[in-house]
Order: structure tokens, then C-alpha cells, then sequence
């Protein structure tokens, strides 16, 4: 990420540009840590586009993060611009059925048909 600074404006729009963001150690594809990786596969087994964003690219990056969202742990879930949680809450949400019912009513919020199944 060129020229970010990972101020509190620049994380804020990130979350707020994309519907579903993963604050990760690693990638999708090339998760860098176990929970990392549970949050990327719960949101893969979703089936809703995320954004992710590698917090490993920047050293500054894991401490902004954490004092911007007031949240001591990585990977960090964003729904709708909102804190979620980690990978244990993610998990626990998609086994009850509450995570996509949070993705479903933040689709709603921004004028989104509920039903991501036929995005493009």
C-alpha cells in the first residue's frame, strides 16, 4: 500500500469502501498465521466478497490498527464499517447463522439487496 500512512482516516475508509474487510497477517491464499487463516476460510465458506488488507506489508500497520479500532488482536472483521471481531468470533457467528444475518442487514444500511448471491 504505497504511500499509506495507516491513519485513522485512511483504515476508516477502507471499511467503509468495502462491505466485509479482513485485517490479516498474510493473505487469503497465503495466510501467515492460524487464526488468520480460520477468519479468511469463515469468510470464504460465507461466500460474501471481502476485502482483505495484509497487515504484515507495514510494521506500522498491526499497531495503528489495533489503537484505531481498540481491538488488541489480529485478524480483526469488519461488517458494514463495523467491528466484528476476531477469527473465534467470526467462526462463532458463521455457526449460528447470525454472520450472514449481519451482512444481510449491512447490505440493507447501504441500499443493498440482502441477497448477495446474485452480485457480480
Amino acid at each position: 500500500m504505497t504511500g499509506f500512512e495507516w491513519t485513522a482516516d485512511e483504515l476508516q475508509g477502507i471499511v467503509d469502501e468495502h462491505l466485509v474487510v479482513l485485517f490479516m497477517k498474510g493473505t487469503p491464499e497465503a495466510p501467515q498465521c492460524g487464526f488468520s487463516n480460520r477468519a479468511a476460510q469463515v469468510l470464504n465458506q460465507l461466500g460474501h466478497p471481502y476485502a482483505s488488507v495484509d497487515v504484515l506489508s507495514d510494521r506500522r500497520a498491526i499497531p495503528s490498527i489495533c489503537q484505531w479500532s481498540d481491538f488488541p488482536t489480529m485478524p480483526q472483521v469488519f461488517i458494514g464499517s463495523e467491528l466484528i471481531g476476531g477469527s473465534d468470533i467470526a467462526l462463532e457467528l458463521f455457526q449460528s447463522g447470525d454472520l450472514k444475518t449481519i451482512v444481510e442487514e449491512a447490505r440493507t444500511v447501504r441500499g443493498m439487496d440482502a441477497d448477495w448471491s446474485n452480485d457480480s
